[in-house]
């Protein structure tokens, strides 16, 4: 069997033939459980179970498998049977995206978007508004040239980047206190766009950092006083291990071993620079080429701006991204259990790593 043919259920196994340093490394960030759920199927029920997923058999005794990042507390729940239940075709399908229209104001930002007081940054193929409502003093919308969100191009995403930290970069000029910048990117409604026009938020705050960010800053810290190693390097040594992961000039990209929500995936790397960019451009080649990924949430997680008291030695800069769903479902993709429990997901790492591999080797 070939890497490309494991799937989540092969996790402990794969774990197991390991190289003992190897498994060591992974056993000091993640801890993964095997199980099994049997069920009983009434007569009646058999007809329609064997239509939903070819057979009776596979439905009979389920493979669970449970992961958990001991560092982060990153936990999710996958059941491999999950992805193969049927799925409407029309969700399934292309979508076509909304074209340009006049009720949507980033359609033309220089005449229907607000600015900040020290202006607007214009990039290559974007510019900078103001968010008409903020959730900081310094909230950014970056307005893409392009009005299809999916039709963006390395160079696109490079000068959105490039445009974000600009503007940062302006707005900590106006206020030397806001130092803690986050940038993201909500692709279509199902990642909670509130338009259909391609753009980033960016924002930059003031006394810590934003607390998912502070949080994994404080874990790998504590990780590093208790191992005398990189959390961070450690990381993507684990998913290169278990193939995973992809290595390119430096810059790690691996589907998640333990992912927020479907298909999650990292880019990781020392600076922002064209590598990363790279990492990130093939990372969405790979969920809209090759994974029909139609919808996703982004956030560049990275250190402050400028100095700040707090340790922020070795943290590098990070692109996670998780695919939200088909645009026509009607269904939420996020439950109680993804709320106050763990993730539940349907999504297999592995295939993620095939669409990775095949999209940074084109």
């Amino acid at each position: 069997m070939t890497e490309h043919e494991h799937t989540i259920a092969d996790l402990e196994s794969l774990v197991a033939a390991l190289p003992e340093a190897e498994r060591e490394r992974f056993a000091r960030i993640f801890q993964v459980a095997t199980d099994q759920a049997d069920v009983v199927i009434p007569a009646p029920m058999k007809a329609e179970v064997e239509a939903l997923f070819g057979g009776v058999e596979p439905v009979l005794r389920q493979t669970l498998v449970r992961v958990t990042n001991l560092i982060t507390l990153d936990g999710t729940l996958f059941n491999p049977l999950r992805q193969r239940r049927p799925h409407d075709e029309r969700l399934a399908s292309s979508v076509d995206i909304p074209g340009p229209t006049p009720d949507d104001p980033f359609c033309a930002p220089l005449e229907r978007t607000t600015e900040n007081t020290f202006g607007r940054v214009r990039g290559a193929c974007s510019v900078t508004a103001a968010n008409l409502v903020p959730i900081e003093r310094f909230h950014s919308v970056i307005i893409f040239d392009e009005h299809d969100p999916l039709a963006f191009t390395e160079a696109s995403i490079g000068d959105a980047l490039e445009t974000a930290l600009a503007w940062a970069r302006a707005a900590h000029s106006a206020d030397a206190d806001a130092r803690y910048f986050m940038l993201f990117w909500n692709c279509l409604w199902r990642a909670a766009a509130s338009r259909v026009h391609g753009h980033m938020q960016a924002v930059l705050g003031k006394g810590i950092h934003y607390a998912q960010v502070e949080a994994l800053r404080r874990a790998a810290l504590l990780y590093r006083i208790g191992h005398g190693t990189d959390y961070f390097a450690d990381l993507c040594a684990v998913h290169q291990a278990l193939g995973l992961g992809v290595e390119s000039q430096g810059v790690h990209v691996f589907a998640y071993l333990a992912p927020k929500k479907e298909k999650e995936v990292w880019v990781v790397a020392e600076r922002i620079g064209p590598a990363f960019v790279h990492g990130v451009y093939g990372a969405l080649q790979a969920y809209v080429r090759h994974l029909g990924v139609q919808s996703f949430n982004l956030a560049l997680l990275w250190k402050p701006i400028d100095s700040v008291p707090e340790d922020w030695d070795g943290f590098p800069v990070i692109a996670r991204m998780v695919d939200r769903g088909p645009l026509h479902s009607k269904t939420s993709d996020v439950g109680a259990m993804e709320f106050f429990g763990s993730s539940v997901v349907s999504s297999d790492p592995f295939r993620v790593a095939d669409a990775l591999r095949e999209a940074l080797s084109a």
